[in-house]
């Protein structure tokens, strides 16, 4: 009768496998806090990163067409050369910033799944907080288990994303910058 009137969290202070479980729960919280701040912090300097070279972008076809305006009138009827060197090297930009919001998406895709299991982790701390020496070890375990084993990341069939349209602005915008360095040229 007494242990019944006990608190569950004296009845786990005297119960050795679910102090043990209890302390190892808490254990994993605070590593599974620590994985959210460093993914939080990867995702910002990813972030950090696309906003560079989206500035390093600009800034190289500003200066092209800077250089270009003040050339020679002769360079008209090679207006090509510039126009194409200006595509070409506009591509690794285009490249580059595909590469880091891939990047960024895979890293919000395991934020997600890291803030998944915390918060399946909380709720089972809370219930063997709750319960103390009536909570089922084999069962909730078992649950928490299958719980993580069974969670399927569903596949949607490939749509457009924010992604795409912002590799189609960039390539369009080389092309227009293309174009405009064939009319400075020219005129």
């Amino acid at each position: 009768m007494e242990a019944k009137a006990a608190h569950p969290l004296q009845q786990i202070a005297g119960n050795p496998t679910h102090k043990l479980l209890l302390k190892q729960w808490l254990k994993e919280e605070d590593l599974i806090f620590n994985r959210l701040s460093l993914k939080e912090t990867q995702i910002d300097a990813t972030r950090s990163q696309i906003t560079h070279l989206y500035c390093l972008f600009f800034l190289f076809h500003s200066t092209s067409l800077l250089l270009l305006s003040t050339g020679h009138p002769a360079l008209c009827t090679r207006s090509w050369l510039p126009s194409l060197c200006s595509l070409l090297f506009s591509l690794p930009f285009i490249w580059a910033i595909r590469y880091k919001t891939d990047v960024e998406s895979h890293l919000e895709k395991m934020l997600r799944r890291e803030k998944e299991d915390s918060k399946l982790l909380g709720k089972c701390v809370e219930e063997l907080k709750r319960k103390g020496v009536e909570f089922d070890l084999l069962t909730e375990v078992d649950a928490l288990r299958r719980a993580k084993s069974l969670r399927v990341e569903s596949k949607a069939v490939r749509t457009w994303s924010a992604r795409d349209f912002v590799t189609m602005f960039f390539v369009t915008l080389s092309c227009g910058v293309m174009v405009l360095n064939r009319l400075i040229l020219c005129t």
